[in-house]
This record gives structure tokens, sequence and C-alpha cells, in this order.
């Protein structure tokens, strides 16, 4: 099999990982150029990772013939026009949630992206957790009934740097993932309302400076089932990611916070190991979904996660909003 080349636009955080994974963890796959802002930070990663095709300027990148797909990783409100350009560069494209930041943007960079006829994969790693594909494998054969209840969490270790969230990062960056996975769990139905409840509780001196850093949405299918997303910038105990179907016979439960199954037994009582960063509880996800993207690409095959799916996710993100704004239940369809 040809190797995929990739461009990776954003050395930060977690551009950075996803720049290891492909240099470290791909054998489908090379990392050929690295676009940053900062191009110090392209400088650097490039040098730790032998990659010496490095740009301040991602259109540089973006012109660059030897690059096949992009791994987009840069500030949200970033990636839609990114997005747009990569497609229209005709490079195949691997987006960070969120893909978009409003449904104009959204379908603006769906359209791209199919007028182009290039691929777009979006990294709701969820969906590449083993657990994750066999709980709902149940629910399509049918194991556990019809859908009832749902649960999706996400609890962050620690809130660093709260001044400088971005408002709205809890429904927009945060549950996302969660606004995702319940779709993803719950497959031909549509979210129809959602109700949130959300506050500044960690950190209540920066409510009035739009942090809201604990928040729960409850949302309506049309199947009559009710789900709930919930998150919180701080666990103490460490990262947490979970989820939960209950049916009409039986219930399927993915998602742990401990690092292995070890357990410790002692005169203190019962102690188990946790993880403390998404990159270290979900390595083989993160590592899965880029591997997955680049046999998609070369076996000309659909992403497990796409533009519509973000879109999806992004609507119930964009309703969660209002209805924290008007504190009442808010219908899909006012948004659409």
């Amino acid at each position: 099999m040809n190797k995929i080349n990739y461009g990776l636009i954003g050395a930060g955080r977690m551009g950075s990982f996803h720049g290891n994974t492909v240099v470290h963890q791909l054998t489908n796959a090379n990392l050929v150029a690295i676009a940053d802002p900062f191009k110090e930070n392209a400088d650097k990663l490039g040098k730790e990772l032998g990659v010496s095709n490095t740009y301040a300027d991602p259109e540089e990148l973006l012109n660059n013939p030897d690059v096949d797909a992009v791994i987009i990783a840069t500030p949200a409100k970033t990636h839609s026009e990114l997005v747009i350009k990569a497609a229209q560069s005709k490079k195949h494209i691997f987006c960070e949630k969120p893909m978009a930041v409003t449904l104009e943007e959204a379908d603006k960079a769906i359209e791209e992206v199919e007028k182009n006829g290039v691929k777009l994969q979006l990294g709701f790693n969820r969906r590449f957790v083993k657990s994750y594909k066999s709980g709902r494998d149940e629910v399509i054969q049918n194991n556990i009934g019809t859908p009832q209840l749902l649960r999706s969490l996400t609890r962050d270790p620690i809130i660093p740097n709260p001044e400088k969230i971005p408002e709205w990062t809890i429904f927009k960056e945060t549950l996302i993932h969660d606004f995702d996975v319940l779709n993803y769990m719950n497959p031909n139905a549509k979210a129809i309302e959602v109700y949130t409840s959300a506050d500044a509780l960690i950190r209540p001196d920066l409510k009035d400076k739009g942090l809201l850093d604990t928040a729960v949405v409850t949302i309506k299918y049309n199947n009559n089932a009710i789900a709930t997303a919930e998150a919180n910038f701080q666990a103490l105990y460490g990262y947490d990611v979970r989820t939960e179907v209950f049916g009409s016979e039986g219930m399927v439960t993915m998602g742990d916070v401990s690092s292995s199954d070890m357990k410790k037994y002692t005169n203190k009582g019962i102690a188990i190991d946790t993880t403390k960063q998404d990159t270290e509880l979900l390595h083989d996800a993160y590592v899965a979904e880029l591997n997955d993207f680049v046999n998609c690409i070369v076996y000309d095959q659909q992403p497990r996660s796409t533009g519509i799916d973000a879109k999806n996710a992004l609507v119930i993100a964009l309703a969660s909003i209002e209805s924290y704004k008007q504190n009442k239940p808010i219908k899909l369809s006012e948004i659409n």
C-alpha cells in the first residue's frame, strides 16, 4: 500500500501529539510538512520529528504538492476556514473538533469538501475506542432493545488558565464529544430538543467574564429516548470519560477512569491508578483514528466521523447555548 503524506497545521499540544503519532505509530503514513503561525513552534517540532518543510503560513503547506492530506489542530475558530482552503487545494482533511463554530461555516465546509471530492474526517475519537464500537454494535443488533436513556460525560482533571478559556467552550469544544457520542449510540434517531443547566462552580469569580465550567444538557430524540450530556473542568481524581445506553431489554456501558484494570488492596482500602490527560486515556483511539483515515483515503472508504456528524453535534451545542441564555428548552428546528 502506498503511504499517505500528511501535512500538520498547528504545532501546539494536540498538533504535536498527532505529529508524533504519524511519525512513530503509523506504518502507512509519513509526516512531510508542518505549519504554525508561530513558526518557531513548527521549526521545533520539525526538528524533533525530522520534518524539514516548516511554514508560518498554512497556505504554503497546502501548496506543497507532496502533501496528500492535512491534519488541522489549530484553535477552533480557525477550523472551518482551513477545511475550506484544504478542500480547494484538493487535500484530504482530518480536522480536530469542532469543524466549525456556526452552521453557516459548517455548511460551507461540507459544500467545499463534496465539491472537490476529498475525504473529511472529524476528530471524534470516542468512535474509535473499542468498547464504544462494541457498545454501538450491541445497540444496532437490538441486543439491548430500544434505547430509552443515554448518558455521556467528560470530566477534565484540571482547569488550566481559566481566564483564557473562550466563551461557550464547554459546549463547542468539550461537550461536542458527548453530543456526537450520544448521536452515535442512538443510530437512526435525531435530536429534537435540548435543555441546559450550567454554571461556574470551580471559578465563580469568572462567570461574569463568560466562563462556564460545569454543565448538564438534556437531549430529547425523535425515537423518544432521553439523553444527558455532562461536563466539568476539574475532576481532581483524573480524566473521566464514560457513556451508558439503557434500553428496553438491557444496558451497555463504556469508558473508565482507570488507567488499567489493576487494583491495589491495602489496609487503607482499595486504590486504582487514573489517567490525567485525554491523550493518555484515549491514546489508542487517537492512533486508530489517524490510521483509519489513511485507509479511507487509500481504499476510498467513508470516514467513520464525517462533516455531517460534525454539523449534527454542532446544532446540539448551539441549541444548548440558546437554552442556557433563555433558560428554557430549545427545539433544534429553531437553530436550523
